[in-house]
């Protein structure tokens, strides 16, 4: 039987690592498919701090898809994936984004607008009755408070608190909300990051209105300490501007205690990022109160102002 591989998005976040390990152990049991789970790049320090608490090995980190039938979790879209996968067969897809697919033959897509893929997942898990490890159940529900913010963001869903409960209790955790406090913060120490690795960390292309738009996104405790830098982050997104096409890029900076957020943009197109949130740009910089998530908060907007 050939191997599947099963991978997120690039610059993987938590929820990315925890849906690949989860979903290849589910696709493994549940439909006695030989799964590999993989990485498109190196986990960042809050998923490490997941990993090294529950005890679990990072996925392999691929460039190519080396297998010849994949399944996707965490995205959709080709320009976020592996660099081949126009030569594999998608056999499936978990994920709660907004969809921008196209496939010549059937397969699995299941896709639900839900506060985490491991929300989803944790749902499959019961619907099929088969019981999940406590390590991964320790991995998805870091997922859940990676991707809500502990339930505070506006993604969270009715779905969410409770595959939460149930994870942690599976995984022997009796305080997850203090547990998750701890990894969304270790998830903002910034100071040994490069300005290339801040605006790179969490970055995704979106393809609006035929241009491409890439949407890096960090967390922090301080949003004056990243803007602090901003001469540096600047230089290197206008580096990724002119090197890599992007025609506008919009630097997102949340504040996970406050759930407040500043954006940087640069390049072109800067009328049309003020209209979607409907701010004043100065230097690049508008201040967007109470917005945390790009999928439901940035992205959005941004696609009405590119293609409305």
């Amino acid at each position: 039987m050939t191997k599947t591989l099963v991978f997120g998005h690039q610059n993987p976040d938590t929820d990315t690592i925890a849906s690949a390990v989860s979903a290849a152990y589910f696709l493994n049991k549940a439909y006695q498919v030989d799964t590999e789970a993989a990485a498109l790049g190196t986990p960042n320090a809050e998923t490490e701090y997941a990993l090294n608490y529950f005890k679990l090995e990072a996925p392999r980190v691929i460039e190519q898809a080396d297998t010849e039938e994949v399944v996707l979790v965490d995205h959709n879209e080709a320009s976020q994936s592996v660099a081949n996968l126009a030569d594999v067969t998608v056999a499936g897809v978990y994920d709660h984004h907004k969809i921008n697919f196209t496939s010549a033959a059937p397969l699995w897509f299941i896709n639900k607008p839900l506060g985490s893929v491991a929300t989803l997942l944790y749902y499959e898990y019961k619907d099929a009755g088969i019981e999940i490890p406590a390590k991964i159940a320790g991995l998805m529900l870091s997922a859940i408070i990676s991707d809500t913010l502990l339930l505070k963001s506006p993604t969270t869903t009715s779905a969410d608190k409770p595959a939460l409960e149930g994870l942690a209790k599976i995984a022997g955790l009796d305080d997850y909300e203090a547990y998750g406090l701890e990894m969304l913060k270790a998830g903002t120490d910034l100071s040994t990051k490069s300005a290339k690795d801040l605006i790179d960390g969490d970055a995704k292309s979106f393809e609006l209105a035929g241009q491409t738009v890439r949407i890096g996104q960090v967390n922090t405790v301080d949003v004056n300490d990243v803007f602090a830098r901003r001469d540096e982050i600047a230089a290197a997104i206008e580096t990724e501007l002119a090197e890599d096409g992007y025609s506008t890029f919009v630097f997102v900076v949340t504040n996970i205690l406050d759930s407040d957020s500043d954006i940087l943009v640069l390049g072109e197109n800067q009328d049309k990022v003020a209209a979607a949130f409907g701010v004043t740009l100065t230097d690049g910089r508008a201040s967007l109160p109470g917005v945390v998530s790009r999928k439901k908060q940035v992205v959005p907007p941004l696609t009405t102002a590119f293609e409305g």
